[in-house]
């Protein structure tokens, strides 16, 4: 969805930094990563810090907080009625959020195969986004 709505020009408003760079300076896609106009190394290490820290402290499991399965971040903190389904349930939504990060996953790859196999020629046409 990301991807979507950038493409079609909707972005943050004001701007990304003290420096005035505006949201939409940036490219889509891999190019603000990477390329002339990519977001600032100083940028992404911001956002990779605060994926670490995410990783280091918030989302651990805590041995004895309930946790039910590996993966299962709650820790006693954060229950939207999860305890209430039975196991029949709870293993068919496990199934449904699994496949859906799968599904996900397979997705962002096949946008940025096809991003980046444009420089070799092939210009992909794809429904929605339209060309990259």
């Amino acid at each position: 969805l990301g991807q979507v709505v950038t493409r079609a020009g909707i972005h943050l408003s004001g701007n990304i930094d003290y420096a005035g760079n505006s949201f939409d300076s940036f490219p889509n896609g891999i190019a603000a990563i990477k390329g002339p106009d990519a977001i600032p190394f100083n940028g992404i290490g911001q956002i990779i810090c605060f994926i670490g820290f995410l990783e280091i402290a918030v989302m651990k499991d805590v041995p004895g907080t309930g946790n039910e399965f590996v993966g299962d971040f709650r820790n006693d903190a954060f229950d939207l009625g999860w305890d209430t389904f039975d196991e029949e349930t709870k293993l068919s939504k496990r199934a449904i959020e699994l496949n859906n990060g799968r599904a996900a996953m397979m997705g962002i790859l096949g946008l940025m195969v096809h991003e980046e196999i444009v420089p070799l020629g092939y210009d992909a046409d794809l429904p929605i986004i339209g060309h990259l």
